[in-house]
């Protein structure tokens, strides 16, 4: 297959606070083996793409004082395909940052951005279904995005309506966007059959992505554009940092994705995971007789049932005990222990937020 066109733009800046006390801010969540695997999700992302993207053709976008854990972790990777964001703007700033940098070299570019920390675990029907996705992209002027079949009525992501193909062809017209609904809504929407979970993974042309940013998001784009000159050189990194200071702070949902006319959806089903939560991690993870989740060594569980127990940096000989309890989220650093009821797993980002003001930023 001539994949010379063929591109892959890896979204690698945020800082997983949900992950919290493992992820912080000088090692998040995507740099992380949070698998115990041996791999970091970021590695994992880039190694599923090597299997179909050529090496020079993968970049990374990530928060510019990441660029060094990219490399470390990547590297065999050129220094021009990390692109450091001098300040986080959301998605639609680092994806038109990394759309304009590809189109100076190749105009005709197919791009599928994706985030780096989510887990896939089918990774043979994820990648037949980026190839149906690219060669729509290639033949048509469209923005694609790859919709998850709902298992359950979940709360905690956004969703795609599309209308049916009559054509036979698995690719859909989207009707509606909706952000993270309430349960009754979700109900409403998985008894429907035609909504979908997003995952925040697209595919276009950087012919069809820049006419989308120039009609939506044309100051934004002007910005992008008129850095042409100075990419691939050593004066982009002081360009970028003056677009950055000037561009607004917006998503490429909210941006563009809500508003394109042109924007189509492919279900899709490939073990898919955005690991945004410990419990999320819990679910996906191997569990003893108890329905216990392990990562770490010396880790002893006694009468207990239901729970995620992460030790994995802790080094040394220390040991972690649980007797009697269930349902616990305990995840022991070499500095912070949390203990969490995993039903209240959602508020450990605002725990984390409020050691951060209260200890100025030590343990953020």
């Amino acid at each position: 297959m001539d994949n010379k066109n063929n591109y892959a733009i890896i979204m690698a800046g945020g800082v997983g606070s949900r992950f919290w006390p493992s992820s912080r801010t000088h090692l998040p969540k995507q740099f992380l083996d949070i698998l115990g695997t041996g791999n970091s999700l970021l590695q994992f992302t880039y190694k599923r793409f090597l299997k179909r993207f050529l090496p020079q053709n993968i970049y990374i976008v990530t928060n510019a004082a990441y660029a060094g854990l990219v490399k470390d972790q990547l590297p065999s990777i050129h220094e021009q395909q990390i692109l450091g964001e001098p300040i986080a703007k959301n998605t639609a700033a680092c994806i038109a940052y990394a759309c304009g940098k590809i189109n100076k070299i190749n105009a005709d570019a197919v791009c599928i951005v994706a985030p780096s920390d989510h887990l896939i675990l089918d990774e043979s029907s994820f990648l037949d279904v980026v190839d149906q996705a690219m060669d729509f992209a290639k033949k048509n002027p469209a923005l694609v995005t790859l919709g998850i079949r709902p298992s359950r009525p979940d709360t905690g992501y956004g969703y795609i309506q599309y209308i049916e193909n009559k054509k036979g062809i698995n690719v859909h017209k989207v009707k509606t966007f909706t952000e993270k609904p309430t349960l009754e809504i979700a109900n409403t929407f998985i008894e429907s059959g035609d909504f979908l979970w997003n995952a925040g993974i697209f595919v276009w042309s950087i012919a069809s992505i820049k006419e989308a940013f120039d009609t939506h998001l044309h100051e934004q784009f002007s910005l992008f554009d008129e850095a042409n000159a100075d990419y691939f050189t050593d004066k982009e990194a002081a360009t970028i940092l003056k677009i950055y200071e000037q561009t607004r702070s917006i998503s490429i949902d909210y941006g563009i994705m809500e508003k394109a006319e042109n924007v189509f959806v492919i279900p899709s089903e490939f073990g898919w995971s955005d690991l945004g939560t410990w419990t999320s991690l819990y679910e996906i993870s191997d569990k003893d007789a108890n329905l216990n989740v392990s990562n770490g060594k010396n880790i002893h569980l006694y009468q207990s049932s239901g729970c995620m127990v992460n030790t994995a940096q802790l080094t040394g000989d220390k040991i972690v005990v649980l007797n009697s309890v269930k349902d616990l989220i305990v995840v022991d650093t070499p500095d912070v222990l949390l203990i969490c009821d995993k039903s209240k797993e959602q508020e450990v980002k605002e725990v984390a937020t409020d050691m951060k003001i209260k200890f100025n930023e030590k343990y953020s």
